[in-house]
């Protein structure tokens, strides 16, 4: 298998603005100086979080939507983050995984946050999404559900592994940024899989701070890259499919992993 080459963009987000957003990222990502397969972005990158869904929670073929389509397809490449959709009279918390050929897969948020007002107004989802890419198997997932190890956990049948990337995208405030770190680290030891975690810096409308620490961590749960906090970022760097493959063939407890479901 290839290499994958991914581009994190740890960003201030402008509150309630989802043209100045859109703005924002398009800046992002035209100053990107390398080709890419992937780019990440934050959770409700659009507007920030929480914002209120019945006035900007979107349809899927709103205006953010199309921004995704248009940008996947210039820089062919694939394109992640959240947005509130509108969809059969309910709001959800929605991840976008943008292909390069316009087409599209969602994950709706599992773990909506009950501490916060997302809870309030936002449905929550009750299945992931396994998209493939350059034949990497990877896991989108969004913020709070970081803190619930199940619905994260990977699997092993067949002698295959279920991803083989994690992926968190998030608005985590930075009142709570050692758990934020420590449990990325975690989810990649015990799923022995990548994971990255982008999120956003800033002041959102209701004075939370948001500190960034974004982290890209390998299977042994090192930290290969660690942007700086509170400071506006769009890096490029390329997962080795090799260092993974090695590391799961000689140190594989995915076999010894235990057998469950989830209600």
């Amino acid at each position: 298998m290839q290499n994958l080459k991914v581009t994190i963009i740890q960003s201030d987000l402008f509150w309630e603005d989802t043209h100045g957003n859109l703005a924002k990222f398009d800046n992002h990502i035209n100053s990107m100086g390398e080709l890419t397969d992937l780019i990440v972005l934050p959770e409700v990158f659009n507007t920030g979080f929480p914002v209120d869904p019945y006035k900007f929670a979107e349809t899927l073929d709103g205006s953010t939507m199309n921004w995704l389509k248009e940008k996947a397809i210039e820089k062919n490449c694939t394109i992640t983050g959240s947005l509130l959709i509108k969809d059969k009279g309910n709001f959800y918390n929605t991840l976008i995984w943008m292909s390069p050929n316009g087409h599209y897969s969602n994950y709706a948020k599992r773990h909506v946050f009950h501490l916060g007002d997302e809870a309030e107004n936002i449905k929550p989802g009750s299945e992931s999404i396994t998209p493939s890419l350059k034949a990497w198997n990877i896991r989108p997932l969004i913020c709070y559900d970081l803190r619930f190890p199940v619905w994260s956990k990977n699997t092993y049948q067949n002698n295959r592994f279920e991803y083989d990337l994690l992926i968190y995208v998030a608005n985590w405030p930075a009142a709570r940024n050692y758990p934020w770190k420590q449990l990325l680290i975690a989810r990649a030891i015990e799923n022995q899989a990548f994971v990255i975690g982008v999120n956003r810096i800033g002041i959102d409308g209701l004075d939370n701070k948001y500190s960034g620490d974004t982290m890209v961590i390998d299977p042994k749960g090192r930290i290969i890259s660690d942007v700086e906090s509170d400071v506006e970022s769009v890096q490029t760097f390329e997962l080795s499919y090799t260092t993974l493959k090695n590391f799961r063939d000689k140190f594989n407890v995915g076999s010894d992993w235990d057998q469950f479901t989830i209600q």
